[in-house]
């Protein structure tokens, strides 16, 4: 059976009343036939039907064995770094989102857990980072906002063979790309806000472990932190997982071409898509994953951050915003947006560029996409602010 049609069937009939789509239950409390007798469910922080609906789809879409879900990607990501304790240590990708970056060395690092961030496009940097302390391995891949590659299957070898467990964020592929778990991950982590939901009206986390014992270790801390998601929010997550193959498969269609177009652009350094043969791991992408995602960032010639804003404020179609993964097409400024949390020499090391331009490539019709990005580049081109000086362009 395809991915597509296991997708859409993963959905399930409501039992009591055949409802083709799964019913809302906006409850906070259960009815008991006597005390600790009831139907399943009796606190809907601790479970909920139409949230459980949700957590074991999710759980089927990754391959795993528990998905818990929470009110956001962070509240996901902080539930993960609960499974710590003092004096243990994370191995990071460097190129990591600026929220998790700030949850890491802003929270959890004054209760003793030390992280190190590594370069994981190539495994061997992970290798030589472990140390007897090192019990998590996070990886991003894609990562944001560089689309930076790492080999899941071999740095799940070097996980395993250290006794680390391996979580990675898998929100930029979605499961309808890549699926870490099979491939010897031991976590996963989405920002449902992104692909699963679709749509870009609502904010959720999802968590998935291969085994049940890491899985049900999280669903306790679930019920123990409260940070849930909503019935009517798990709703909007499951309607969106149910056109996701749809909607991935034209995204990555879009963002290939806008890559391609943005790669011959005479006021574009450089491109970062694992579409293109140019991209660094271009080839692991290719074999770990079904497609390359809808995410493209871009660093300009005048590698300024200034450069940057007259550009992002420019575009007509593509929307300045926050967050990625929906319809419509946005664009962002990582430096001064999404990675601002990240100090600027650490951001640069990692490639976080003050002109890097990062692109959530939507389903509008990707030749008005490219003419949106056409006519910006044309504009500030034609401005020339006082400082600023963008190549000529030839049209």
């Amino acid at each position: 059976m395809s991915n597509a049609t296991k997708t859409i069937h993963s959905i399930p009939v409501d039992a009591q009343t055949g409802a083709i789509a799964v019913p809302i239950y906006q409850t906070s409390t259960y009815v008991q036939e006597a005390p600790g007798i009831n139907k399943g469910f009796d606190y809907s922080r601790t479970s909920n039907p139409t949230r459980a609906a949700l957590e074991q789809i999710i759980a089927q879409l990754e391959n795993g064995s528990v998905g818990i879900a929470f009110a956001s990607g962070l509240a996901a990501i902080d539930a993960v770094l609960k499974l710590l304790k003092s004096g243990d240590e994370i191995i990071a990708v460097d190129d990591i989102y600026g929220g998790a970056f700030r949850l890491f060395t802003q929270v959890y690092e004054k209760f003793g857990i030390s992280v190190k961030y590594v370069d994981s496009a190539n495994a061997i940097n992970v290798f030589d980072a472990i140390t007897p302390n090192t019990r998590l391995i996070w990886i991003e891949t894609p990562t944001n906002p560089t689309l930076k590659i790492s080999d899941i299957a071999a740095i799940a070898k070097i996980a395993k063979a250290h006794s680390c467990l391996l979580c990675v964020d898998n929100t930029f592929a979605s499961p309808a790309l890549q699926q870490p778990l099979t491939l010897g991950a031991d976590i996963v982590v989405h920002s449902a806000t992104k692909y699963l939901g679709g749509h870009s009206d609502l904010i959720a986390g999802l968590v998935i472990t291969k085994d049940a014992v890491p899985g049900e270790k999280i669903k306790f801390l679930q019920n123990a932190g409260g940070a849930v998601l909503a019935p009517f929010d798990s709703w909007l997550v499951i309607r969106g997982i149910e056109t996701l193959h749809l909607r991935v498969k034209q995204h990555c269609i879009n963002a290939q071409a806008v890559a391609e177009y943005l790669e011959q652009h005479p006021a574009v350094d450089k491109v970062y898509y694992p579409g293109l043969q140019s991209h660094h791991n271009h080839a692991v992408a290719k074999r770990q994953a079904k497609g390359f995602g809808g995410v493209v960032s871009f660093t300009l010639k005048n590698d300024t951050e200034q450069a940057a804003v007259n550009f992002v404020t420019h575009t007509r179609l593509f929307k300045l915003a926050e967050s990625l993964g929906g319809v419509k097409s946005l664009l962002c400024h990582p430096a001064s947006m999404t990675h601002k949390s990240i100090p600027a020499e650490r951001r640069r090391n990692a490639g976080v560029a003050d002109s890097l331009i990062r692109l959530s490539v939507g389903l509008e019709e990707a030749d008005d996409l490219i003419e949106d990005l056409e006519q910006a580049f044309d504009a500030v081109n034609k401005e020339k602010p006082a400082g600023i000086n963008l190549p000529a362009i030839n049209n």
